[in-house]
């Protein structure tokens, strides 16, 4: 399985670019005042979202960053299959993941990001 050859991310309200490569929601719920047809996303995978009770815990408190992409990490290794689905698709290309988070440091989308990183 190729890595791709950069992974970032960017929030669902920001402008997509050609540059974006392969565009993915990772997020549990749809964000707020986004139409489905607006998002250019290539896919939505929910399951690549922390649970509800993670993300509930963490409530975008930066205190609990370190523990809850830990916590996140440890739920994503029972997510194998959809992880490797996803970097499939991208074939090595770019990967954009796509958040409503308003941190921009402190977000599921960023702790995914390690997480793929660090499996390679």
């Amino acid at each position: 399985m190729k890595q791709p050859h950069r992974i970032q991310c960017k929030r669902v309200y920001d402008d997509a670019d050609k540059a974006d490569g392969y565009r993915v929601l990772v997020d549990r719920v749809w964000p707020r005042g986004i139409k489905k047809e607006d998002l250019q996303a290539d896919e939505w995978r929910k399951e690549l979202a922390p649970s509800s009770e993670l993300r509930k815990w963490f409530n975008h408190d930066p205190k609990r960053w370190a523990a809850f992409y830990q916590k996140f990490h440890a739920e994503l290794a029972h997510q194998h299959e959809a992880v490797e689905s996803v970097l499939k698709s991208v074939d090595g290309g770019t990967l954009t993941l796509l958040y409503a988070a308003k941190d921009e440091a402190h977000n599921n989308a960023v702790a995914l990001k390690m997480y793929i990183q660090n499996k390679s």
